[in-house]
């Protein structure tokens, strides 16, 4: 099993910046592929980026494309979702998971990941 853990979270003002960090512990690190989600007030859970062994680079929908990157230190078996020029739209709770197998069309669908940490609130004032 893989226990995620989310840090970073909080508020801050429109075009303004946060780094997410999501501590894996457990099996090993290298064996998952790790992803960062987020949930809006009253919408579903979407997928915003992944990064799996073996996969090409990370993908990212068209609302954060040039704002959000995604990271790992694997010394650290930490994965980290940068977010600049941050939106009010960006306001959610944001949420990494882990899955051992993905298929890279479908990463966005929550119900391909196995694993889930309790999520931060990111706030984005105006």
């Amino acid at each position: 099993d893989v226990r995620l853990v989310e840090s970073g979270g909080g508020l801050v003002q429109a075009g303004g910046s946060l780094r997410l960090s999501c501590a894996v512990s457990g099996d090993s690190f290298g064996d998952y592929a790790i992803g960062w989600f987020r949930r809006a007030p009253g919408q579903r859970r979407t997928g915003i980026s992944y990064i799996s062994p073996g996969d090409g680079p990370p993908v990212y929908p068209d609302d954060v494309k040039g704002r959000f990157t995604i990271s790992t230190d694997n010394a650290k078996n930490t994965i980290y979702l940068q977010m600049n020029r941050q939106e009010p739209e960006d306001t959610a709770v944001y949420f990494c998971a882990a899955s051992a197998q993905i298929e890279p069309d479908y990463y966005c669908d929550y119900r391909e990941w196995d694993y889930w940490g309790q999520g931060t609130q990111v706030t984005v004032s105006s």
